[in-house]
């Protein structure tokens, strides 16, 4: 190596180590930098705490429902010779159809529908007819379940909610989610449509959310970004609180030397640094997370009891969440943001909410 080489090399290393120390380049570091920062402009010594827990997706096994079994005996079933439906019962019987995917499975239990009542005005045999309602009263009947197993119960959701993947990302040139928000909402009006009893929506797009869905990770990165979030809001309220409660930042409500400090920090940190970033997890939350809990809380009576606990702490928003992460941190937030405005006031330096 030349001489001007190892001037280069020796200039780019004090470059690659900055670069690589920023504090701010990561969730996780990007907050426990802020719980340090907020201890030493109070003058205290930051206490971590552990985070909020989270659970890995319920296992395949524990998620798909049992589906129950309705074949027509092979008389009745020749009987129908000529109707679409003898066609439709013979695909499911083929080697094939006994191992069918869900979604498949989804689709050919609408096709049997529809076949069925297609085929009824042509039926006259004395008890094929009532044989064949019977059938698709049946099919009709156990189609939440079927549903079920073809969104929540297929092996693609699995990727999307794996905890393997880290924290959301603190900088992004696009929205992360649009395309997976996108989704969800399709597949909620289909899901709505199909449980009202309106079973015309198209499954075309269906496979396709699927691989998404496999290709992605972005749902299990916001669940351990909102879990981050809450455990450093907590610590950094928790020293924001001591602070409040023990030594005045400021005597009189007037400005000194170290409430200058404490101000720069919070606008310089908490306001272009954190803040942004909780925005971004929430506006995430509300695109996707909100959707997906939707399309599990509207099929709710068929939700199996391994995932109903899993739902209420990881999906579960809104007022009725109690006990859901995403409500511990709406109030790690909130609580946050109204202890910073209690120590700064008493610098007569309120910020505005």
């Amino acid at each position: 190596m030349g001489v001007a080489a190892q001037k280069i090399g020796i200039l780019l290393i004090p470059a690659l180590l900055l670069g690589g120390c920023n504090p701010f380049s990561s969730a996780g570091s990007m907050m426990d930098e802020y719980v340090e920062r907020v201890a030493r402009v109070l003058e205290l010594e930051p206490e971590f705490s552990e985070l909020p827990p989270a659970s890995v997706f319920p296992r395949r096994r524990d998620r798909q429902l049992p589906m129950p079994e309705l074949e027509m005996s092979m008389l009745d079933f020749l009987s129908l010779y000529g109707c679409e439906l003898q066609y439709v019962v013979g695909e499911k019987n083929s080697v094939m159809g006994k191992v069918m995917q869900p979604l498949n499975r989804l689709r050919y239990e609408l096709r049997f529908i529809e076949a069925g009542e297609d085929c009824l005005p042509e039926v006259n045999r004395e008890g094929v007819r009532e044989s064949l309602e019977e059938a698709i009263a049946s099919k009709k009947e156990t189609l939440p379940v079927v549903l079920w197993n073809a969104t929540w119960g297929v092996e693609e959701v699995e990727s999307l909610f794996t905890l393997a993947k880290g924290d959301y990302p603190v900088v992004t040139e696009e929205n992360p989610v649009s395309d997976l928000a996108i989704d969800a909402n399709r597949l909620n009006r289909t899901t709505k449509q199909l449980l009202s009893g309106d079973l015309s929506p198209s499954l075309d797009s269906v496979g396709a959310v699927h691989q998404r869905w496999q290709a992605e990770y972005r749902a299990g990165q916001l669940i351990n970004s909102a879990r981050l979030l809450t455990g450093r809001l907590e610590d950094a309220s928790a020293l924001l609180e001591q602070r409040i409660e023990g030594r005045p930042l400021c005597l009189g409500g007037k400005s000194n030397s170290q409430s200058d400090i404490v101000q720069n920090m919070f606008f310089s940190v908490y306001i272009e640094k954190i803040q942004p970033y909780m925005s971004s997890i929430i506006r995430a939350r509300n695109q996707l997370i909100e959707p997906l809990s939707q399309l599990a809380g509207m099929q709710e009576k068929v939700m199996p009891a391994e995932f109903e606990e899993w739902y209420g702490y990881h999906l579960a928003t809104g007022v009725d969440a109690n006990s859901s992460l995403w409500t511990r941190l709406d109030l790690a937030m909130a609580r946050h943001t109204q202890l910073w405005q209690t120590l700064l006031e008493q610098c007569g330096l309120r910020p505005q909410a």
